[in-house]
């Protein structure tokens, strides 16, 4: 099992008796079926639907831990002490000296009894067991780096924001938030109102979503970020995160199924959906 340290990942607290109330209001995942220790995957969003934040939520004695990009700290803050009103909770940064790891064996699901932390939390990431396993301590022996976790998102077709999508301009179902293995994580459609749920919730139902996150590789290292990616010569998307010859992208997945070559750059690349998505990309029926 390989273990490393998420440098850039950072630790906000929101506390209080009326904390899941507060946040079942706001955010895409479900907080109130969460029990001490575990945790969902989830975002906040604006009015209209796109991604502004997204994070692990932890369920704590006091309330909740969330687990987020480390240049995003400040600004959630910021963002949910403005819907805090007169709500009491406490909202606040967290600088002490709890860590975020990731744990994780490349072929299988690891076992959370190889685990042992003497402080803090351990829980398996919400979005697909293969992810492996998270820990908020102050001290754990690491074998690899986030270059290395982050080569093993890529191989398992895992977005991260900020990378594989830009915060204000993503839709939960863009990021494959509707496609995660475990029970309402990302967006719980059963729960209430949050918000942006309206435009989210009409997405799923009606099947508007285009928009997706696919896995891709060359014979050859890929061209950088941000590159655009064309099928038969139209643009469809853009290459996100990259690790030597394989990345993400996101693109429309309508346009893709009907391609007959995919490029970048002048790279030829061959794409597929995550294995752990319930999509497809075959062309729709002839009528």
């Amino acid at each position: 099992m390989k273990t490393a340290h998420l440098s850039n990942r950072a630790l906000v607290a929101i506390d209080g008796d009326s904390a899941p109330e507060f946040l079942q209001n706001l955010i895409t995942c479900d907080v109130e079926q969460l029990v001490e220790g575990e945790a969902s995957f989830g975002a906040l969003l604006t009015p209209q639907g796109k991604i502004l934040f997204d994070f692990f939520c932890i369920r704590t004695g006091q309330g909740f831990l969330f687990d987020i990009a480390s240049e995003l700290q400040a600004d959630f803050v910021k963002r949910m002490t403005f819907y805090k009103l007169r709500s009491p909770v406490e909202i606040s940064a967290i600088q002490d000296d709890m860590k975020i790891f990731a744990a994780w064996d490349d072929d299988n699901k690891p076992d959370m009894d190889d685990i042992d932390i003497d402080d803090g939390h351990a829980y398996f990431d919400p979005r697909l067991g293969l992810m492996g396993i998270r820990m908020i301590t102050s001290a754990q022996d690491t074998s690899s780096d986030v270059a290395d976790y982050n080569a093993h998102r890529i191989r398992l077709g895992m977005p991260q924001g900020g990378e594989d999508f830009a915060y204000g301009e993503a839709f939960p179902h863009d990021a494959m938030m509707d496609q995660f293995e475990g029970s309402g994580a990302g967006v719980a459609f059963q729960k209430g109102c949050y918000v942006g749920q309206e435009v989210v919730s009409r997405m799923q139902h009606r099947g508007t979503a285009r928009r997706r996150i696919v896995i891709i590789s060359a014979d050859q290292p890929l061209p950088a970020s941000g590159s655009a990616v064309e099928a038969s010569g139209k643009l469809i998307g853009t290459i996100g995160s990259v690790h030597n010859n394989k990345g993400l992208a996101m693109v429309r997945i309508d346009r893709l199924a009907n391609a007959t070559a995919i490029t970048s750059d002048g790279v030829d690349l061959e794409a597929r959906l995550p294995t752990w998505s319930k999509l497809s990309l075959e062309p729709p029926a002839s009528v």
